[in-house]
Order: structure tokens, then sequence, then C-alpha cells
């Protein structure tokens, strides 16, 4: 076997680990008895389909419905209508875009803000719990490599595309010679890693990435 060859299966191994854990890290934090533990660990009262929300619209700063919509997977309509509860709570504001006027952006409001600092608290107090027995360089280094994970996935968005293997793919007898191209081991790789199957897309931790805002109406 080459060193090339041994390499790719050695990432390849790498890679399906990591698969893993992210699906099980995905699959706690998408339990909705953890949001509901947090609400009631930082001792606010919201509704449990607007907390995302309203925590999305904390972390982005201003945001678009169509924007905040895609991040959370949620249907558009659905979500103005959400913010619009949020609204009417007082949690968040609606203002004109500064890059668009046509698109309203949904801003938290110092109500809001005090109710996320407390959230944020109590996530602390959580997160602490859970890291209690971690040597800080371990936590350190979790830390580092998340957030340079996380703006790798950010940066490379169209990953998949540019490790595509030139040459047809071929499925059999009275086929087409030229078919799309047959995905190499990084692009599976790479989608297994972004496209976590049956898992929704509105998961708490795609909140905490941030990407430069787009104008859509709203």
């Amino acid at each position: 076997m080459s060193s090339k060859s041994v390499q790719n299966t050695h990432i390849g191994e790498q890679l399906r680990q990591l698969h893993g854990a992210l699906l099980d890290i995905i699959s706690v934090m998408n339990r909705p008895q953890r949001d509901k533990d947090l609400i009631q660990a930082a001792g606010v009262r919201l509704d449990r389909a607007l907390f995302p929300l309203l925590v999305g619209i904390g972390r982005l700063g201003r945001v678009g419905v169509v924007d905040l919509a895609d991040r959370v997977g949620r249907d558009y309509t659905t979500v103005s209508r959400q913010i619009g509860k949020l609204e009417v709570l007082g949690l968040v504001q609606r203002r004109e875009s500064a890059a668009d006027r046509r698109v309203r952006e949904a801003v938290v409001s110092p109500q809001g803000r005090a109710m996320l600092d407390a959230v944020d608290a109590a996530r602390e107090r959580m997160g602490s719990l859970v890291f209690q027995d971690w040597p800080e360089a371990d936590l350190a280094d979790l830390a580092r490599l998340m957030r340079k994970f996380a703006d790798t996935l950010l940066d490379g968005t169209d990953c998949s595309k540019k490790a595509r293997r030139s040459g047809p793919f071929d499925i059999g007898p009275g086929w087409p010679a030229q078919l799309e191209p047959a995905p190499s081991w990084r692009t599976k790789a790479m989608r297994s890693i972004l496209v976590a199957p049956g898992v929704p897309s509105g998961m708490p931790a795609v909140m905490a990435m941030r990407s430069p805002g787009r104008a859509k109406p709203s």
C-alpha cells in the first residue's frame, strides 16, 4: 500500500470518529429536555419553541427573517410569526436594515438581553459541571480546535465541489459514458460531517457560528 493510501485511510478513520462524535453531540443538544433544563436553570419563562430564536438573534446581533429561518431550519412563515411573538413579549425589536431599507432585521431588546445574560450564566454553571474533571489545557485545546473547525466549515462550504475527482462515472452497460464524476473519499467524508442524516439543522451549536449577513427580504 502506498504512503498516500495509508494517509487517506488514516484521515478517513479520523473523519469517521469525528462524524460519530458530532452525531452524539447533536443528539444530546437537540433533545427538548436540554432547552427546558437550561431555561429552568436560568430562572426565566419562555416558550421552548421561541428559545432557540432568541438565542440566535442574540448571537447574530441583527438578522433578517429569511436568514434566521435558513439557519434554524424552519419555515419562513413560522419564524416570522414566532419573531412576532418575541416582539410582543418585548424581547426583540425589528429595525430597518442599514444595507437594504426593504429588509427589516430583528435585534434583541434590553429586556431580551437581560434574559440572555441569565441564560448565559446558567449555561456556564452547567458547563462547569460537565468539564469539572477536565484538565484546563484539554478544555483550552477543545475550545480552540472547535473554533478552528467551525471557521473552516464556514469558509469551505463548497468543499464538496472542490473535492470531486475528474472522470466518468460508469454504473453499468448501456449508460451514457459521461455522467457526474464519482465523489472522492474526501467528498463523502465531508458530506458525512456536513449533512448528518436525520438530524435537524436547527441545533443550538449552529448558532455559535457567525457568517456574513445577507440582505434578504423579510
